[in-house]
């Protein structure tokens, strides 16, 4: 910077100011300084060094848990960004998206991420990165869990959801079948019947694997006669899969509660290749209540993952104001066409 100032023939602190306050700068004098740097080579001052100045990066963080593709790929957690990314916009701050792969090098990555605080995208029980946070001093949101070292977290009553909307699935069934989420970060697919086991780290996947157990016994069924169908991602071809195997078997499931809308939808098109009537002879609901969900008549849980995403960043913004992590969003059953 003072060789720029030398060669501009003005002060170090103008030729900063062009840089950091140009509205402190005559045009002519800015012109004759951003000449001078074009001649030298000089970039302008590193945004590294502009952030340790300011004392603040600029940017937040937000810790997916998943391999950077998945911010792309998975609908729901699309949504979530979404809402971040429109914080950050009306704030004028930078988002950085941090994946993680299982590997030590996460703890690191989010070590060292030059950013302000963070938002930690629902990840499981036992994932190293939640201390790597913790340890960071910075302000941070967990969003649907799982509750580690007094790190708020924002996100609906997951299990009182799937009790509701469970409740509706399985009315007069007695084959019910529950499409779920990964139950641990080796993502296996896998079918269980009754109780979640100590093998389920994924705080979501948990509370509504609960949440559906809680309403069949409520409609007096008994969980072991209720079964989980593991999907290892959330989408709809998965979903269609499993959903096929489980409909060429000799005990087809005549219910099925999906934990997102994208499964659901794998369930109605695997329903309708092997000729069950839906909701006659197989009911199905999905979650999240997505465009998708309305078109194709579809009961579903309805929540906002971009509402919780702006939620998520105001607070690690620091706007206090917004509604306490004590006082969770909202849910609703929509019942629509699929159940009976």
């Amino acid at each position: 910077m003072r060789q720029v100032a030398d060669a501009a023939g003005v002060s170090v602190m103008t030729a900063s100011y062009v840089y950091s306050r140009p509205a402190r700068v005559a045009p002519a004098t800015a012109e004759k300084v951003r000449a001078a740097a074009k001649r030298l080579g000089y970039p302008g001052p590193h945004p590294g060094a502009r952030s340790l100045r300011r004392g603040r990066a600029g940017s937040l963080g937000v810790v997916l848990g998943e391999r950077l593709t998945y911010a792309l790929d998975d609908p729901q957690a699309a949504r979530f960004l979404a809402g971040v990314a429109e914080v950050c916009a009306a704030e004028g701050v930078g988002l950085t998206l941090i994946p993680t792969t299982g590997a030590d090098s996460d703890v690191q990555r989010v070590a060292e991420a030059v950013v302000d605080g963070f938002v930690v995208w629902t990840t499981s029980d036992d994932d190293p990165v939640l201390d790597a946070v913790a340890a960071s001093g910075l302000p941070a949101v967990v969003h649907a869990g799982p509750d580690r070292h007094g790190l708020p977290v924002v996100g609906i009553d997951d299990r009182a959801a799937a009790a509701a909307i469970g409740r509706l699935a399985f009315t007069g069934a007695s084959r019910p079948v529950v499409l779920s989420f990964p139950v641990n970060r080796d993502r296996a697919r896998a079918l269980y019947t009754g109780l979640p086991g100590p093998a389920v780290t994924y705080p979501v996947t948990r509370r509504r694997w609960d949440g559906f157990c809680d309403a069949w016994r409520q409609l007096g069924g008994a969980p072991a006669h209720l079964r989980v169908a593991v999907c290892p991602v959330n989408n709809t071809g998965h979903g269609e899969t499993f959903a096929n195997e489980l409909f060429r078997a000799g005990d087809g499931p005549d219910a099925i509660a999906a934990m997102s809308d994208e499964l659901a939808f794998g369930a109605l098109r695997a329903a309708a290749e092997a000729g069950r009537a839906v909701p006659g002879v197989v009911a199905i609901t999905g979650w999240d209540d997505s465009d998708a969900a309305a078109r194709a008549g579809l009961t579903s849980l309805r929540q906002s993952l971009r509402d919780q995403g702006e939620r998520c960043a105001r607070l690690v913004l620091g706007h206090r104001d917004e509604q306490s992590t004590q006082d969770p969003p909202g849910w609703q059953v929509i019942q629509r066409a699929t159940t009976r």
